[in-house]
């Protein structure tokens, strides 16, 4: 289990302050720009804080325009110690793609398919370079799918104790490789379970074939769920998306098969960090231990940092972002 003080620890003159930086997707300028409102300096071609740390919560690729620059930034850091990064969905996805079932690293989606719209992006921008996308994927694996520190925590999408605990126990630095990857493409397998819940979160299927028409152009049969309601009675209760339920279907009672399928992060659990959920307006807290990162920076939205510093009780004021449209 990665702690504050290893095998993680900050580069010389550092401090414990730490900047937690949602959903990037390829907006490469947005996060130079980000960085330098919050005090980061480029040196050697690192961005640097002298006495912070930056954290991404993962999502770094797809959709955006300049994916590479997003990317180098983010590696070079991390390389050099002056962040951390957790895998988002993805990072997961692209593994599964390009590296699952024996695949070679750049590989072309199938046409029409779910991961041509997703991967375009990406796979244009790098189409040329094939070796250097290889590296990233190589990078990805390396990607840890949480962090838990002594005053809080980070994943993607979701802290499922129950899956996640056994998981660290196995894998102390979060970390997964090919052989779990490979698991993790059988459906309900362990590594599946643990990689879907911690990367994309929970989901509940709407009833009599519903569909929502998604913000991403898809059209989705699911929805996506949050995991801090004490005791959540209704779907209304529980949706965590900008695209709205069908009417109907805001009061539509959680079947008790339901209720069992959703996540509870008690409220005296340590702080956590999340992206993944297409936060819309002005950033703010759902709950005092609960901060969500990603505000649909690829979408016209805001990317968005938390700056903090060991406060039990999570702060809005903490809240740093610039805006894609100004």
């Amino acid at each position: 289990m990665l702690a504050e003080s290893a095998p993680d620890t900050p580069a010389r003159g550092i401090g414990n302050g730490f900047d937690l930086i949602g959903d990037v997707h390829g907006c490469g300028d947005l996060l130079e720009t980000l960085l330098e409102k919050m005090g980061y300096q480029r040196r050697d071609g690192v961005y640097t804080h002298d006495a912070r740390r930056a954290i991404f919560l993962g999502d770094l690729i797809d959709r955006g325009s300049h994916i590479q620059k997003a990317l180098e930034i983010v590696r070079t850091m991390v390389d050099a110690g002056t962040a951390l990064v957790v895998m988002g969905n993805h990072e997961a996805h692209a593994l599964k793609h390009c590296l699952g079932h024996g695949g070679r690293g750049f590989t072309m989606p199938r046409a029409g398919g779910r991961s041509e719209r997703v991967m375009f992006e990406t796979l244009q921008q790098f189409e040329r370079l094939p070796t250097l996308w290889s590296s990233y994927l190589e990078w990805f694996l390396e990607m840890p799918l949480c962090l838990e520190f002594e005053h809080f925590r980070v994943a993607h999408a979701c802290w499922d104790e129950a899956l996640l605990r056994p998981f660290l126990a196995e894998h102390p630095d979060g970390r997964i490789d090919r052989r779990f990857l490979a698991a993790a493409s059988i459906q309900g397998s362990p590594e599946h379970r643990v990689l879907d819940r911690t990367t994309r979160g929970t989901q509940l299927r709407l009833p009599r074939g519903e569909v929502i028409h998604s913000m991403d152009g898809s059209r989705r049969s699911v929805f996506r769920t949050h995991f801090w309601a004490r005791s959540p009675q209704t779907y209304g209760d529980v949706v965590f998306q900008p695209d709205p339920l069908p009417d109907e279907f805001e009061d539509h009672p959680l079947s008790d098969a339901e209720r069992d399928r959703l996540v509870h992060y008690e409220r005296s659990q340590r702080p956590l960090f999340v992206g993944h959920y297409w936060c819309e307006g002005i950033p703010s807290l759902p709950t005092a231990n609960v901060a969500c990162l990603d505000y649909s920076a690829v979408r016209g939205g805001r990317l968005v940092a938390y700056r903090f510093d060991g406060e039990a009780a999570l702060e809005a004021g903490r809240f740093c972002w610039v805006s894609a449209v100004e």
